[in-house]
């Protein structure tokens, strides 16, 4: 069974290079500064994730709509 397609389990993207410098300079943070998310996380199994990538998590919310999170990718 392929979890990703679960409808409880949310959108996860990569973000693209130019992506990855706008979030960073919007919130004036760095790499380390964002949570963690291990490579070996099965929602990034068929994404091709590598560390130092960020992963833009989009969950809908029942009573509030679409919230979005971001993780940088990590080895284990």
């Amino acid at each position: 069974m392929d979890i990703t397609k679960h409808y409880l389990v949310p959108k996860d993207i990569i973000l693209s290079e130019e992506e990855k410098k706008e979030l960073l300079e919007k919130y004036k943070v760095s790499l380390s500064d964002l949570p963690k998310i291990k490579i070996s996380d099965p929602a990034l199994k068929n994404l091709n994730a590598k560390p130092g990538d960020i992963v833009k998590i989009i969950r809908n919310n029942p009573w509030i709509g679409e919230e979005i999170y971001y993780r940088v990718v990590v080895e284990d």
